[in-house]
């Protein structure tokens, strides 16, 4: 068994746990980090960040490198299948009234830019954990390989399907959220495209995201059964054939996808768990709160729990107590974000034409404070 030599030791090698390592460091305490994948490296296609995450990255030293190597997105519109705007956001008046920006980013950039910040960290990698324990004051970390490992503060940062939180929260499960998803990144040969869309239809969602340079990251979501045998096989050729009434230029970006660049998997989230402490082991990131993509929320919220959790280890007299803080800080929040985007995710599927025109007329008319104070909420966030 190796022992405990860290102040912290964090289950989980993605933007939770790199992050959260970063933010610990910055407040002077010693983290080491254990990842189940045989090397570190992102997995996904682009990935949004909103200007909550933007304040986080500012805490953690890092908001000018994901400008440099993302794209600030100078506004975010839904529109239906004909191309008309239903609703729109101008990212420049977001920046300005909330002190930061909305960039987008490809995940590996991310990932790498986290990396470069954590040169001296010891990590592990090949280390699948599998069980916890405790005993003697400290957590023992159970491994795939049949490893041990002690620790005095154990953060579980493992993902959705952490194998650790369904250890000490038996029901907790993952739900599925009714619809499948595709996504990519491609060097579009096309107009310059600036602004961020998603497009609500009835052949199902289609959004579209500038990234760096010439780079498009694009998603497509269409209500299914889960695990539909028939998803699983489909081409590019397949999706154009169900994409291919919807406006420019959302024909012309799956024409030039590969299939080879193709992602598919069903959405899901955690369904709303109420513990995040358990003494000196705590749950973070997807492992805690995993969310639906609607809201473009789920990595920014594994950055502010990175920078919560380290504030309230700086600030508490043991890691116990910082766990209970931090669960208290941040459940609340982490729920409304579950909770919202499950039902924005509902709402923006509806795929009957009468009900889709019905809800993108209800949208149009609606106050502008009536989207102002959702985002308020998130974006206005108190570190």
């Amino acid at each position: 068994m190796s022992t405990k030599t860290a102040d912290f030791t964090i289950i989980g090698g993605g933007i939770a746990g790199l992050a959260t390592a970063i933010a610990l460091h910055q407040k002077g305490f010693q983290a080491e980090l254990f990842e189940a994948a045989p090397e570190i490296r992102a997995v996904g296609a682009g990935i949004s960040l909103a200007p909550n995450a933007a304040l986080a990255l500012r805490k953690l030293g890092l908001e000018e490198t994901i400008a440099r190597e993302g794209r600030l997105l100078p506004g975010m519109s839904i529109r239906q299948a004909n191309g008309r705007v239903i609703t729109r956001a101008d990212g420049r008046q977001i920046a300005q009234r909330y002190g930061a920006a909305h960039y987008a980013i490809h995940r590996a950039a991310l990932h790498q830019a986290l990396l470069a910040k954590l040169p001296g960290t010891p990590m592990a990698t090949g280390k699948r954990a599998i069980g916890i324990r405790r005993e003697s004051g400290v957590a023992v970390a159970r491994f795939e390989d049949g490893s041990e490992h002690e620790a005095r503060a154990l953060i579980l940062a493992d993902g959705i399907h952490s194998p650790t939180r369904q250890q000490l929260m038996t029901g907790s499960t993952s739900r599925y959220a009714g619809y499948t998803c595709w996504r990519a990144v491609i060097e579009y040969d096309g107009p310059l495209i600036e602004e961020a869309t998603e497009t609500w239809g009835p052949s199902g969602r289609f959004g579209i995201v500038p990234l760096k340079g010439r780079q498009v990251y694009w998603f497509a979501c269409i209500t299914s059964p889960a695990d539909n045998a028939r998803y699983k096989r489909f081409t590019t050729e397949d999706l154009y054939a169900q994409f291919q009434g919807y406006h420019t230029p959302i024909p012309e970006i799956i024409r030039q996808t590969p299939d080879a660049a193709l992602l598919w998997n069903d959405i899901i989230d955690l369904k709303p768990i109420h513990q995040f402490a358990f003494g000196n082991i705590v749950l973070t990131g997807d492992a805690a709160h995993a969310t639906t993509p609607n809201m473009g929320q789920g990595a920014c919220q594994a950055l502010e729990d990175a920078v919560v959790l380290a504030d309230e280890a700086a600030r508490c007299s043991s890691p116990e107590e910082a766990f209970r803080q931090f669960e208290l800080r941040r459940m609340e929040r982490a729920h409304y974000v579950v909770k919202r985007s499950w039902s924005i995710g509902r709402i923006a599927q509806a795929q009957n034409p009468l009900l889709g025109a019905l809800r993108n007329a209800l949208f149009r008319l609606a106050p502008s404070s009536a989207a102002e104070k959702p985002l308020k909420y998130l974006y206005e966030v108190d570190f």
